[in-house]
């Protein structure tokens, strides 16, 4: 591992990272707060995952979490959103597709198997090096995310209900199965059987039987993805059918920028450090 930068930021470090990825073939990027406390004793986790188009630094410089988490003692991790590299195959022209999107899957069909195996790196890999490297409570670990990433969050927990103590999500993309900017994605990464699919599908996930604790969702009224792409009453009706609570906050007037989420990010954390100290 790599430091690129450290900075102190609300008595914490604000740090940025590299390593080689055995999971993804190339170098990966990412970035951790550790807040003041972690000086007294490990602090719970919180992973961040971004959406379409970003990398680590997105949510790093607009998503003002830092004065919070040094709050309430949260060391937050944000890790990029794909492999990059000129030997990682990518569609330079499509932003719905490739580098900085990678749909926290691992892809099952080549050029893209060998480099795209984002669930992976974010549940394995990423994990086992912030666990070697920072002062973390990994017995406490909770998962948010935005549009893309909040699928990767609601898929990823539902998948490891026993590792994360909590879930939220701005503007997820509950459904990517049927999308319309994420189910061409689907099919170059995992093939034309929409099968499998569903394990990267958070409605299709609890359909089939996954479970998880409760979730938190807020979603801009005046979102310009909300109708053709996030869709949240898909998940709405899925978590009611299960019995799974869902807080789903409609917020009037915000759209899917970061001005958005940095509006309720103070909200989000405090959620999940009131779930860690459980």
């Amino acid at each position: 591992m790599k430091t690129l930068s450290t900075s102190k930021s609300h008595g914490g470090v604000q740090g940025v990272y590299s390593h080689v990825s055995q999971a993804c073939a190339c170098d990966m990027t990412f970035a951790v707060f550790v807040p003041p406390q972690a000086a007294n004793g490990p602090c719970p986790v919180v992973w961040y995952l971004s959406g379409l188009t970003c990398t680590h630094q997105n949510v790093m410089d607009k998503g003002e979490y830092r004065r919070m988490a040094a709050e309430l003692g949260l060391i937050v991790v944000c890790p990029d959103t794909s492999p990059r590299g000129d030997s990682v195959p990518d569609e330079k022209d499509n932003w719905q597709f490739g580098s900085g999107a990678g749909f926290y899957l691992d892809a099952t069909e080549a050029p893209y198997a060998a480099n795209y195996r984002m669930q992976s790196y974010v549940t394995e890999e990423l994990p086992a090096l912030i666990a070697a490297n920072f002062p973390a409570d990994m017995s406490r670990q909770s998962i948010f995310g935005h549009s893309m990433g909040g699928h990767g969050a609601l898929t990823i927990a539902l998948k490891h209900p026993d590792r994360f103590k909590s879930c939220s999500a701005f503007a997820p993309i509950v459904r990517p199965m049927t999308a319309d900017w994420s189910r061409n994605a689907f099919e170059k990464y995992l093939g034309a059987d929409t099968a499998p699919w569903r394990a990267y599908d958070a409605c299709a996930l609890i359909e089939d039987g996954a479970r998880f604790a409760e979730f938190l969702v807020d979603q801009g009224e005046s979102d310009g993805f909300l109708r053709d792409g996030l869709r949240p009453w898909l998940l709405e009706e899925a978590c009611t059918a299960a019995g799974i609570p869902l807080t789903l906050r409609m917020q009037p007037g915000y759209d899917h920028s970061y001005f958005f989420i940095s509006t309720f990010m103070d909200d989000h954390l405090a959620w999940h450090a009131a779930r860690l100290a459980q």
